[in-house]
């Protein structure tokens, strides 16, 4: 891969990179609390198209503010398509699987996701995982443990099964969108992806209701359940993906996988907003996940210090 350059000083290049993928983990940890307020209501199938259209208004809006144009070409129809991965697929998936397991065993599964990134970072990019960096990692993955681990947590083998298909796209995603993104705008390429997202979760809602299944389900949903699908789309979909790669596009993949534990960090915090309270082990993983992730920034920072290595080098 390319390094990517640009104008910015390397610090202030890594410092807008974590501040924005911190800002990711905070979007889809409130998005998260959210999706399950919402997705009790509203069936899954019918939930991701409002939430995909919701994020495409955004997203609409913000690029016609800057007058930037969606993403053409071929390597921009490339861009694109990776949205039928994900979002499209992999929330699909995701949001299906919810409705049979748990919320703790769906979070105790998605902790997998930055060690598989961290795989993948390492045998499809050549990306070099240090032993700190993996270190960091599996201290984070922990914390995340401690958070949400809840000795009832349990479910069907299909909604373990899909939740995991779930998480292997998303992570296949992060190394995809890493290999290819960086010469677009994020902004521009998160509108093409939901938006090609978008035709695929209302055709396929189309042809699950053609076929008897729970596809599109409108009837009865009030005021409450729109507004709640529409904020956790902008949360979740808008905001999230598009800070997400805008950090993505200055650091390695393995580094923007160390953030994705915040999310259930972010998600407890919304979640004590509404009322949950945290036993002390949930406290204690808290404070292992931040202070991991902390050390995993001050390594990177000091990493992109040495003279020689550039905004993207590996």
């Amino acid at each position: 891969m390319h390094a990517i350059t640009t104008g910015l000083p390397r610090r202030r290049r890594t410092g807008t990179a974590v501040a924005a993928l911190v800002a990711a983990a905070a979007c889809w940890g409130l998005g998260t609390v959210v999706s399950k307020q919402v997705v009790d209501d509203v069936p899954p199938l019918t939930l991701l198209p409002v939430q995909l259209a919701a994020s495409c208004l955004l997203l609409l809006a913000l690029a016609a503010a800057r007058g930037e144009l969606v993403t053409r070409g071929r390597s921009g129809l490339r861009l694109a398509a990776l949205g039928v991965l994900n979002p499209g697929v992999a929330y699909a998936l995701g949001l299906i699987g919810l409705t049979t397991i748990t919320a703790s065993m769906s979070v105790l599964l998605w902790a997998l996701e930055p060690v598989v990134i961290l795989l993948l970072a390492a045998l499809v990019l050549r990306e070099h995982v240090s032993l700190a960096l993996g270190s960091g990692v599996a201290v984070a993955v922990t914390g995340v443990l401690l958070v949400v681990y809840q000795p009832g947590a349990a479910g069907a083998t299909v909604g373990i099964t899909l939740t995991l298909v779930s998480v292997a796209c998303c992570a296949v995603y992060t190394v995809l969108i890493r290999r290819s993104l960086l010469d677009d705008s994020s902004l521009r390429v998160v509108l093409a992806q939901h938006a090609t997202a978008l035709v695929f979760a209302g055709t396929l809602a189309s042809v699950v209701a053609l076929f008897g299944g729970p596809g599109w389900d409108l009837a009865g949903l009030d005021r409450g359940d729109w507004a709640g699908a529409a904020l956790s789309g902008v949360l979740y979909y808008g905001l999230g993906f598009s800070l997400y790669l805008a950090g993505l596009r200055h650091v390695p993949a393995s580094v923007a996988a160390c953030f994705l534990p915040l999310i259930p960090v972010f998600g407890i915090v919304a979640g004590y907003s509404i009322g949950e309270r945290l036993e002390p082990r949930q406290w204690l993983g808290a404070v292992v996940i931040v202070g991991a992730v902390a050390a995993l920034v001050g390594l990177q920072s000091e990493r992109r210090s040495r003279p020689g290595l550039r905004g993207g080098d590996h």
